[in-house]
Order: C-alpha cells, then structure tokens, then sequence
C-alpha cells in the first residue's frame, strides 16, 4: 500500500542530472519572442547533451517567458458554458477563441493553459523530442465541482528515453491574481515531470492513457470528491495517500488519519493542521504524528461537535484542504 509503483514515471528517474545548466541558458533568453519557434527551440537545446536537459530549457523558458492571461480564462469559460448545449455555436467559439488564444501568445506572451501546452510541445517537436499536449479537468480550490461539465485544463506529456513523463507549465509558471487579473510570475519545480499518482489528484485527463498509473485509476466522481492540493503539495509530497476524500462526517471524539510520502523528511514540529470552525482558526498539534524516513502519518482527534475546515501545513506551507463535520 506505502511502496510508490517504481514503473511510475517521474522526476527522480532523472535524479543523475544536474539542470542548472539548462535552467541557466532558459532565463537567459528571456527577450526572445515567438516569431521563429524553431530558431528558439535550437537556442534553448544546442549546447545541452540529453533529452531530458534540452526539455528542462525548453519547459523553464516556457514557464518564465509567458504570462497566464486570467481573464481571456474567465471569457473563455462563461462563451463555454452559456454554448454548452448548443453544438454548433460551440463549436464555432472553439474554432474562434483558438484564433485569440495564438494572437495573444505571439503577440503578447500572454495565454492561458491550451496556450502554453502548445508552445511547449512545438518547442519540444522541434528539438525532436515527443511531446503531446493532454486535454482533460483540472481542480484547484476555486473549482466549482458541481458545474464541472466541460474540459477545463491542459497539460503535456513528453517522451523522456522511452518513457511518458507529466507537467503542466501553466501551473508551473506563477500565480494569477483574480481580483486584479495581474499575473505573478513564481516558477513551481513540482509540476516538472511529476509522480502521476499525486498529479492524478487534480488532474484528469480525457484519453485514459495519459494517466501514467499501472493501477488505482480515479474514476470522475473520485477526482471530484478527492481532497483540495496546492501548488505546495508538488514542492514538498510524492504522494498523497490518506484520506483519499475532501468531505468527512465522523462522531465527536473519532480520528481523523492522514498519510503522506515526502520528498524529504522534516521534523514532526513542521507538521502543523489549521482548524477552521467559521468564526475562529487556529494551528494545532495533530494528537499523534510519526515520520519514518519519507513516510509521513498523523491523526487529528475532533472532540467538539462542528463543521471544520482543515487546512494542511508542512514548513509553513499550505499542502491541503479537508472538511470535516463532527456530530454527536
């Protein structure tokens, strides 16, 4: 149950490579634009000596080069849903709105998902690399689960010496904030080739074959019903494995039991759940936690009647969100 499937593609395959180099020669074209992507690619890719470092540039450039655009997101999203049963006029938003998305990219180095899987799969076609883009749902904590009828995300699977390897460069690449619709640019390391059953958790993808998994595919309804993850969890986790639900109605004085496999270990003082019952929040203590080498377990003890958020820290950091209702 605790062994991750060692066949699972994912970023420690390639725990032998230094990506400094690739990183390095990415930020430093960070004027060119996008009238010559074959000419970019072969910038990015010339000096390096494997598939995996001439990716990693092509991939970072990516992420520190083009600003998600949340409101062309947000128009994109009403024009989906108010055509949604009308096929005809959906169809002919698709094939319009495709038309802006490449305007602003080459224009204005702005996009939104499908935008940046594309510019990443012609970069990496261009230096022969095998690159797809994948078109699924993706669930972040603004989701709104119950309208979630429609494809919502985009992200790339690359072909890494034999192997299919998952990322998704619009996560990647920053924050957008939408009050303001101005974009930060802060680079997110986790989302670089990534362990498939923890990308699983808030990504589903449309062709089954782009899950990666040997086995314990998510059906839809537990992708919708799995817990909220961060940006964070992706630094910090390998896996997700307890609870595998976001929503949980238990007895007062039940236990709530949670099990991560880390990246790296940390000490159990940085294990730190925040409680929120509505009027109040505050950090606790979990009643017992554990860590043996990168094997995280802990639980939580509810001994008052409520409904309580649970937000998930590790360093400081927000990983993750439950719901619990705690009734006599």
């Amino acid at each position: 149950l605790f062994v991750v499937g060692q066949s699972y593609s994912q970023i420690s395959d390639f725990e032998h490579i230094d990506f400094k180099t690739a990183d390095s020669i990415a930020l430093s074209y960070d004027k060119e634009d996008l009238t010559n992507l074959p000419e970019l690619s072969h910038q990015l890719t010339q000096h390096l000596d494997t598939d995996a470092e001439r990716f990693r540039a092509i991939y970072r450039w990516v992420c520190a080069n083009i600003a998600n655009d949340y409101s062309l997101y947000l128009k994109n999203k009403r024009k989906r849903q108010r055509f949604m049963d009308d096929s005809i006029r959906f169809e002919t938003w698709n094939n319009n709105f495709r038309k802006t998305i490449f305007k602003k990219l080459l224009k204005n180095k702005r996009t939104i998902c499908t935008g940046y899987a594309y510019l990443v799969r012609q970069l990496a076609n261009f230096a022969n690399i095998e690159c797809e883009i994948v078109q699924g749902y993706g669930r972040v904590s603004t989701t709104d689960i119950n309208n979630l009828k429609l494809p919502n995300h985009s992200w790339n699977a690359v072909k890494l010496d034999g192997k299919w390897y998952l990322c998704d460069p619009t996560w990647a690449s920053g924050i957008p904030n939408k009050e303001t619709n101005r974009f930060r640019f802060q680079y997110n390391d986790g989302f670089f080739l990534s362990e498939p059953a923890l990308f699983a958790i808030n990504h589903f993808p449309i062709d089954e074959k782009w899950w990666l998994l040997d086995h314990n595919i998510p059906t839809f309804k537990m992708f919708l019903n799995a817990p909220i993850i961060y940006g964070n969890a992706y630094r910090h986790l390998r896996l997700h494995q307890l609870p595998m639900k976001m929503h949980h109605n238990i007895k007062k004085h039940e236990k709530v039991v949670f099990q991560f496999i880390l990246k790296n270990t940390i000490n159990t003082a940085q294990v730190k759940p925040l409680l929120d019952n509505g009027f109040e929040n505050w950090k606790t203590s979990p009643t017992h936690v554990s860590i043996d080498d990168t094997f995280l377990t802990f639980d939580h003890q509810f001994n008052k009647t409520g409904f309580y958020d649970v937000h998930l820290y590790l360093q400081d950091d927000l990983i993750s969100t439950y719901t619990i209702k705690v009734t006599n």
